[in-house]
């Protein structure tokens, strides 16, 4: 073995390390070859299988990219969709076809639906028409891979590279993040089509198998092993775009009658639910209730049409479904599929969500407050994993608002059982923060605009902010537990002045929650004007509260406990007013 310096390669013995590659392809042919009707052929399936497996990894690449780039893009637009979602379930089915063709995705669509369900974001009327329309919005990519049929110019061959092209160049020039976003969608289109064009080049040999061929006649003849296949390759890749991408490969190679291929599809749109299915694991009944949902839609509508289809390629018109299909006329089907299925199932929608409710028999037990109720895949998504995180943040201001109305009376009733569950709470509140705060920064590593980064932050500032609130209510829980121990309580003056900082106070932090969830700013400022009283009041009442006790008119450690609650009651005040403060900023911007 040697380096020949002049050819930059390495030989051996008088032949190349290539050489060597070539001849032992050469073998592995020769291994390969078959017979059919007294012919030898030869099939290496070595150089189909990988270049398909190569030309998939491009595809779903590609598709990813794009995804990722027109979400960053559409990003704010998704959230005030989503915030205007109504009752209105035709909206609905219009919103999930958009969200779907934006992100490429009906799993992805579906998963976002489940965990709004889970955070109660989304009732189960509302998850139904985004899920139809999901199912809708799918049918974008198809009909992308498909337009090299109808649309020459669009050939893969000759866009892809130029689109790679000139979104790597935006890429390398441009400064602002709109220009990456852009480039990416650009990108991501060009190496979609490189894929599905390596795939329909690795797949093109197989016409000359008869096994390969037979397979898919198989298909055709027996619509319960097509739906199937369909469904398979769809839970397995967990993409049913994806899925109808290799369809369109194959039948750009002329392998796939029009009856497989109408079955197939079917079984795709079955085998899509399993993502959902997955992600409902472990939540709460209605989060199940929407999985099951969806698995009915696909699965009442692929019997309804099934029906038809075997009806029609049986007595109708036999000799179509023995045709080759075309990649225009897959994309057509399963438009027709899914379309026609959101259309016969829309008036009978309430019907599938009882049943679903009869089929998850599950009874929900005892609520676990201090499970964060955010889904990991939805960080796929992170506009929507943001909002989620909304309302998330909206169930732990609410547990602490009930928290702060238990400390309201506790200082006075000194009830033990009041106190242990205001120290539950508490408990609560921190787990809470944890997670939420995990979230976020998770979050905060994706792929993000400022604007993003900006909203991540002031989340993380107010989830905070409502942790503290809620030590400050343990402490004053704390305090109470003292006087009992003591036996002692406020005077009378001491009581009622206690009582008009703790309105003031818990007036001031119910604002901030309500400012928050609502983004009202007319609120934020109401929590700014009470926190100002707060302030005035604490300086007027430790003023009073001192002469009192110079005057000998309460009794010491009565009085100690009443300056530590008014010291902290201040605190709450403070940390309501950064809440609100984070409400003005974000409305101003």
């Amino acid at each position: 073995m040697f380096f020949d310096a002049d050819n930059g390669i390495v030989r051996m013995q008088g032949c190349t390390l290539l050489q060597l590659c070539i001849n032992y392809v050469k073998k592995v042919n020769e291994k390969s070859s078959y017979s059919y009707g007294g012919k030898s052929r030869i099939m290496n399936y070595a150089s189909i299988i990988i270049p398909f497996v190569g030309g998939l990894g491009m595809f779903i690449y590609g598709m990813q990219i794009m995804a990722q780039g027109l979400e960053n893009a559409a990003g704010s637009r998704m959230k005030s969709l989503l915030e205007a979602l109504t009752k209105n379930k035709l909206f609905g089915v219009m919103l999930g076809a958009f969200i779907t063709a934006v992100i490429q995705s009906s799993s992805a669509t579906t998963v976002m639906v489940v965990g709004f369900v889970n955070a109660g974001i989304m009732n189960l009327s509302q998850a139904m028409g985004v899920i139809m329309g999901a199912n809708i919005g799918t049918t974008v990519t198809g009909w992308l891979v498909s337009s090299v049929e109808w649309a020459k110019f669009l050939s893969p061959a000759n866009l892809a590279p130029i689109a790679i092209i000139i979104g790597v160049i935006i890429m390398l020039t441009g400064k602002r993040r709109s220009s990456k976003d852009i480039s990416s969608i650009i990108v991501g289109f060009g190496i979609l089509f490189v894929g599905i064009t390596t795939m329909s080049s690795a797949v093109a040999p197989l016409q000359e198998s008869e096994a390969f061929c037979s397979i898919f006649v198989k298909l055709g003849h027996n619509p319960f092993l097509g739906i199937l296949a369909g469904a398979l390759v769809t839970a397995i890749i967990q993409s049913s775009s994806a899925s109808v991408g290799i369809l369109q490969s194959l039948a750009a190679a002329g392998l796939v009658p029009f009856n497989a291929a109408v079955y197939i599809i079917m079984g795709q749109n079955i085998g899509t639910c399993v993502t959902a299915i997955m992600s409902s694991i472990g939540a709460k009944k209605t989060a199940k209730t929407a999985a099951i949902m969806h698995l009915l839609f696909n699965v009442i509508g692929t019997i309804i049409f099934s029906v038809a289809a075997i009806f029609f390629f049986k007595v109708l018109n036999p000799g179509m479904g023995a045709g080759m299909i075309t990649q225009t006329e897959i994309s057509t089907v399963h438009t027709i599929f899914n379309i026609g299925t959101t259309l016969l199932l829309f008036p009978v929608s309430d019907w599938i969500i009882k049943l679903a409710r009869k089929l998850q028999k599950e009874e929900d037990g005892v609520v676990d407050e201090s499970r964060v109720l955010l889904d990991e895949r939805m960080l796929e998504t992170p506009s929507i994993a943001i909002q989620s995180v909304v309302s998330e943040v909206c169930r732990m201001g609410y547990i602490v608002k009930g928290t702060m109305d238990k400390t309201r009376r506790v200082l006075f009733t000194q009830d033990e059982e009041t106190m242990n569950e205001i120290r539950e709470e508490e408990s609560i509140a921190d787990r809470l923060c944890k997670g939420i705060t995990d979230y976020l920064i998770r979050i905060s590593s994706l792929a993000i605009n400022e604007k993003e980064h900006q909203h991540v932050a002031s989340l993380l500032q107010i989830v905070s902010d409502i942790e503290r609130i809620s030590d400050y209510c343990e402490n004053i829980s704390e305090y109470a537990e003292n006087l009992a121990n003591q036996k002692k309580k406020f005077s009378g003056v001491g009581a009622a002045e206690m009582k008009e900082m703790l309105e003031v106070c818990s007036d001031s932090f119910t604002y901030a929650v309500e400012a928050f969830e609502e983004n009202s700013a007319e609120k934020a400022l109401k929590v700014i004007e009470k926190e100002r009283s707060a302030d005035d009041l604490e300086i007027r009442l430790r003023a009073d509260h001192m002469q009192r006790l110079a005057n000998k008119q309460c009794d010491t450690e009565a009085g100690i406990v009443f300056l530590d609650a008014l010291v902290g009651l201040e605190r709450i005040s403070d940390h309501s007013r950064n809440i609100a403060e984070e409400v003005l900023s974000a409305s101003n911007k």
